[in-house]
């Protein structure tokens, strides 16, 4: 079962921005490229350091910490499938932005 989290408007960041969010103790990164949605959690899978400000180029982030480059699309780590980062499914109904979580996380 999954649980929407809603995006206060104020929240859904303009085309080739991004977002900080909290949710209930997660940190999320939210970023808007192309008109498309990406949700993640703002933490590096290699050793936790925050994604959210990491250098953007498309839909690739990179972490401020060891550089490690992330596609924002599969979650991987480019020319990689052995690191993943934790990403969530988002979803625009009547203009309002959801974030979708598994209610086990």
């Amino acid at each position: 079962m999954s649980v929407r989290l809603q995006v206060p408007a104020e929240k859904v960041p303009a085309p080739g921005m991004r977002a900080f969010l909290m949710f209930e103790g997660r940190s999320i990164a939210l970023f808007n490229i192309d008109a498309q949605f990406y949700a993640i959690n703002d933490s590096c899978p290699h050793q936790g350091a925050s994604l959210w400000s990491g250098k953007l180029e498309g839909k690739v982030i990179q972490c401020c910490a060891h550089g490690m480059r992330f596609d924002l699309g599969s979650g991987y780590l480019l020319n990689s499938t052995q690191l993943k980062l934790q990403s969530y499914a988002v979803e625009v109904v009547d203009e309002q932005l959801f974030i979708l979580m598994d209610a086990g996380e």
